[in-house]
């Protein structure tokens, strides 16, 4: 069970102004009394029954304080949206697997498991385990997942990385899965940590980016820790290279890393995310690298990439410091019409902001917009930028929980890593404003040790909720209550027949008269380790008209719909298009 924080300042002020005012001051929006707090937490009572297990004998080995990811993807295709989670493993070959390690242990060892949306019409959540019918449940010590349509079936496929092994599923469109690693080709036995579906070559399919970390063994386990054993910094490993692998179209994938120039540098790959950050029609890979400079992957349209990390502004923070980069997410955080990207980072730094500037770089605005006092007294993993109130301004998540003992936490405790996640507001003034409890509610008042985060409706209803795994402890489902309070419209993007995939970093603009467009992208990547809703989803505040809707599909061709209606979700089918201005 996680402890809840003490009540902070804010909820303190906000209590005190409800009591004089009526109403809850908050970055120039008046939250009145009595109105929902922004997230309720849901897992149990809507039958997610999950608890992340480690593994832990003592050892302190690496692996164990890193994991894990959860993901949102249809899997069914049913219309909702059901819940993969990664688990952990037994490390240590001396120690076995037992119920006072593992209260599961008569049901056999740990594994992945799904959770299928039963969502009724009356918008009541319930989830069925179905790993076993689904056959799912790979046993590895598992890390993160990407959600991709590889094979252009209509259905998603999913991948998962590991310490040791990693596996791909191929969606059987019945509702099971099957193993398809060794026939793909796409297993890489190493440290691998965040992974993405990408179409870098243009040819419609979908290829295939794997983050690799460290070179962490068992047999070469290194002690750390001065007066008390903990886990060790990533430093103390060395790092290991990416992988690249392109789709052949026929069920195979081919290593392509060296051609495309991987190998030329790499770092402590942890976070990953696919987007076009120069607006060339062209995706890029950009890493969140742990402890080593973060890596911007420009490509180059040939089947290459080139590292424009460092003349980008990318790779370190505004003192020249390469951080902890964990967590990742890429969205127009500052309404120019082009992606920005945030990292977060460990205990004592800060997150980073990076701005983008196009022809001139990215520019660390981290302080600029609030974002860098808040982030430092904890370690922070997943996160996205999303409008959880749907006023039209992109809003952050981050999960947060520490790598190495907490101080806060009592010498006593028996896994002091715990910290509280936080949640971030933009109204449009140019700074985020950190969101206490007393509005966010009392599930940001758990103090664990998160992970992964998803992002995405979980229950159709206009918002956007998060799916949060914890490290060692119980997942947690966090349901947006006010999101749909305002108008918005949710777009599902559909590729041609053959190409189903290819809507992926597909880029979505809606235009209003008297608002510049907002720019959305078609993804599921980002966060870390983890997999997010790819629909796209406009927060319209309190405007109820939509002009028309504009998608720049990932080959460079353009289509745009007039007329649609608000306040529920739309497929937008790929018919041609013309070429993009």
């Amino acid at each position: 069970m996680g402890i809840r924080k003490p009540a902070s300042a804010f909820a303190i002020n906000c209590f005190l102004s409800i009591a004089v005012l009526g109403v809850c001051p908050l970055s120039g929006v008046l939250f009145a009394a009595g109105d929902p707090p922004v997230f309720r937490e849901a897992a149990r009572e809507s039958g997610l029954d999950f608890h992340h297990f480690i593994g832990a004998t003592g050892e302190y080995f690496f692996p164990e304080i890193m994991g894990s990811g959860v993901g949102m993807f249809d899997y069914d295709g049913d219309g909702d949206l059901d819940l993969y989670f990664v688990q952990g493993a037994m490390l240590d070959p001396a120690k076995e697997l037992s119920q006072s390690v593992f209260p599961y242990a008569g049901e056999g060892p740990p594994r992945n498991r799904l959770f299928r949306n039963e969502l009724n019409p009356a918008g009541e959540l319930r989830f069925t385990d179905v790993t076993r019918e689904a056959g799912v449940g790979d046993p590895g010590y598992g890390m993160g997942m990407a959600v991709g349509d590889y094979d252009n079936d209509g259905h998603p496929d999913l991948y998962l990385t590991n310490f040791g092994s990693n596996v791909l599923y191929r969606n059987g469109g019945d509702g099971t899965f099957t193993d398809v690693t060794r026939e793909a080709g796409v297993d890489d036995p190493r440290y691998s940590a965040s992974s993405t579906f990408l179409d870098y070559d243009s040819d419609g399919d979908l290829d295939l980016y794997v983050a690799n970390y460290v070179s962490f063994t068992i047999k070469g386990n290194r002690r750390c820790g001065e007066e008390r054993r903990d886990y060790c910094a990533p430093g103390v490993y060395q790092p290991l290279p990416d992988r690249l692998f392109r789709n052949e179209g026929n069920g195979r994938f081919t290593d392509r890393s060296e051609e495309a120039g991987l190998g030329r540098s790499f770092g402590a790959g942890l976070g990953v995310v696919a987007v076009d950050l120069n607006l060339d029609r062209r995706v890029d890979v950009y890493i969140a690298n742990d402890g080593t400079p973060n890596q911007l992957w420009i490509n180059q349209g040939d089947g290459t990439f080139q590292d424009q990390g460092l003349v980008s502004g990318t790779a370190y923070n505004i003192d020249g410091v390469a951080e902890a980069g964990m967590g990742v997410t890429a969205a127009d955080f500052d309404g120019d019409g082009d992606d920005d990207l945030f990292v977060t980072h460990n205990k004592k730094e800060t997150n980073t902001l990076y701005l983008n500037g196009r022809q001139r770089g990215f520019a660390d605005a981290t302080s600029r917009f609030g974002l860098a006092n808040p982030s430092v007294p904890y370690s922070g993993f997943g996160t996205l930028w999303f409008d959880y109130d749907n006023d039209g301004w992109l809003d952050l998540f981050v999960a947060n929980g520490a790598v190495v003992m907490d101080d806060r936490q009592p010498a006593d405790s028996p896994y002091p890593y715990a910290q509280e996640n936080q949640l971030f507001r933009g109204d449009g003034t140019g700074r985020s404003r950190e969101i206490g409890s007393g509005v966010a509610g009392s599930a940001l008042e758990l103090v664990e040790v998160s992970r992964g985060a998803a992002f995405g409706d979980i229950d159709n209803d206009g918002d956007v909720d998060i799916a949060v795994s914890n490290n060692n402890g119980p997942a947690r489902l966090l349901l947006n209550q006010v999101g749909s309070r305002n108008h918005w419209l949710g777009v599902r993007l559909e590729g041609e027949e053959g190409v189903k995939s290819a809507v992926y970093q597909a880029r979505v603009a809606l235009f209003r008269e008297g608002h510049k467009p907002l720019w959305r992208r078609c993804h599921a990547d980002g966060s870390y380790l983890s997999a997010n809703d790819s629909r796209v989803l406009f927060g319209l505040g309190s405007s109820n008209h939509v002009g028309r809707v504009e998608v720049h599909w990932a080959d460079g061709l353009c289509e745009s719909w007039s007329g649609v209606a608000v306040n529920r979700y739309v497929t937008l089918r790929r018919r041609s298009g013309r070429a993009c201005e």
